[in-house]
């Protein structure tokens, strides 16, 4: 088993610049793996992407991947091959990249395997179940030097990258303080019972590394997210792309040295272990990162607009004003009466999925990580402050860090769930 055309901004490499094959033989063959929700947005896009193919999708669920092949025939892209077994896609040498769209528990599990098979990988964020995960993937694309993308697309948003240059070029002078909302309504999930496993579904493998247990369907398809064994939170779900463009913003490429996180759930009482509010501060010494997930109605925040129950941004403080920062656009505020010098806002609004899956593909060409707007590691450090907050959160206390070696200090319990217990044979490979 464990075998193996936007902003044109410098150091931006996208598709159609880095192109240098020609003809039907040297298309980028593709495989989406997990095309029950966004791995269909996955097939969307990179069909549109330069000479790139659909040549097969996967998944657990047999009518999900005769619904994916027919989405792709209907695009225009032709019927890919469908494959149920991972393993048996992974031996196709046709393939030349991997796209993963599974649930979280899989994700490093996946792009390892894919690695080791001599496959590339756009690996959906967060890109780790747990903070060793991302390490130990790292680790994978570099010993194999594939390409590895992580699906945090806000670094291939033109705006967004117009605002981080802007704060880098000092429009708020000394930057101190970057504060990341996922403030993203989310109902009941209620109370489901035990039942049958639903028919063409391997469950087995849609477990993998996760313990065993009888099928709930509450813990199935999306609601996933809030169940530890599986997912990690509105914090590792919608809030690893604020908690990126935080560390982005600050240009932290490296972890706190120490972490808080508290909340809890609260209004209501259903199947879900996530919390549906919580808070998470990150001490990097000269600068702080705050975080905060709202599932329950709320309101905006900072210079932020409330989108049909949803506040989703960031806010950054500098010496001289702040600067907050949205799907939307973005508002630089300065001075002592925070006067509102500047107001981008998106008006002609492009998917912004597509820039990235397009620089993925051009770097798949280059061999180049480094034309990658977000590269594994990016990928791994933003996934680590959610883990860490969520480890915070689950221990009840703060925790001091060990940037360097990627370990708390002086606490077993938090230890423990840097990593997880594998369900043979679904154990983690670690190339390093």
């Amino acid at each position: 088993m464990n075998r193996r055309s936007f902003l044109m901004t410098p150091g931006l490499l996208t598709a159609r610049e880095a192109m240098s094959w020609q003809g039907a033989n040297d298309r980028v063959n593709l495989a989406v793996v997990g095309v029950r929700g966004r791995g269909r947005d996955h097939i969307g896009g990179f069909i549109q992407s330069p000479n790139t193919r659909i040549a097969a999708v996967c998944d657990i669920d047999q009518t999900n991947v005769e619904r994916a092949q027919a989405h792709a025939q209907k695009l225009g892209g032709g019927q890919p091959a469908g494959f149920a077994d991972y393993r048996k896609l992974l031996d196709d040498k046709s393939i030349h990249a991997i796209s993963l769209a599974t649930p979280n528990h899989w994700h490093a599990l996946g792009a390892v395997w894919a690695i080791q098979a001599g496959k590339d990988v756009y690996a959906e964020k967060p890109v780790s179940h747990n903070l060793r995960e991302g390490r130990v993937l790292v680790n994978a694309a570099r010993k194999y030097k594939r390409i590895v993308q992580t699906g945090q697309q806000s670094r291939s948003t033109p705006h967004k990258i117009e605002a981080m240059r802007l704060l880098r070029e000092g429009v708020i002078g000394r930057v101190y303080l970057a504060k990341g909302y996922c403030y993203k309504r989310r109902l009941s999930i209620g109370h489901s019972p035990d039942g049958p496993i639903p028919p063409g579904v391997d469950y087995d493998t849609w477990l993998g590394p996760a313990p065993q247990r009888p099928f709930n369907p509450n813990r199935f398809h999306y609601n996933w997210h809030w169940f530890w064994d599986y997912g990690n939170g509105d914090i590792g779900n919608q809030g690893v792309h604020e908690m990126d463009i935080c560390r982005w913003g600050l240009n932290l490429n490296t972890l706190p040295r120490r972490v808080i996180s508290t909340g809890g759930k609260f209004v209501y009482q259903d199947d879900q272990e996530t919390p549906n509010t919580q808070s998470a501060t990150f001490d990097y010494g000269g600068v702080q990162i705050q975080f905060e997930v709202r599932g329950l109605i709320s309101h905006p925040d900072g210079a932020l607009a409330l989108r049909g129950n949803n506040t989703i941004g960031n806010t950054f403080y500098g010496a001289d004003g702040f600067l907050s920062i949205d799907a939307n656009g973005y508002q630089i505020f300065t001075g002592e009466n925070q006067e509102l010098v500047k107001d981008v806002k998106v008006t002609d609004r492009i998917w912004d999925t597509q820039p990235h899956f397009d620089n993925f593909i051009a770097a798949v060409r280059s061999r180049r990580h480094e034309d990658l707007t977000c590269d594994i590691e990016q990928g791994h450090l933003s996934a680590a402050l959610c883990h860490l907050a969520n480890i915070s959160y689950r221990t009840g206390r703060s925790l001091r860090f060990d940037p360097a070696k990627e370990t708390f200090l002086n606490d077993a319990d938090a230890t423990k769930l840097l990593t997880r217990e594998y369900r043979a044979p679904y154990t983690l490979p670690d190339p390093a």
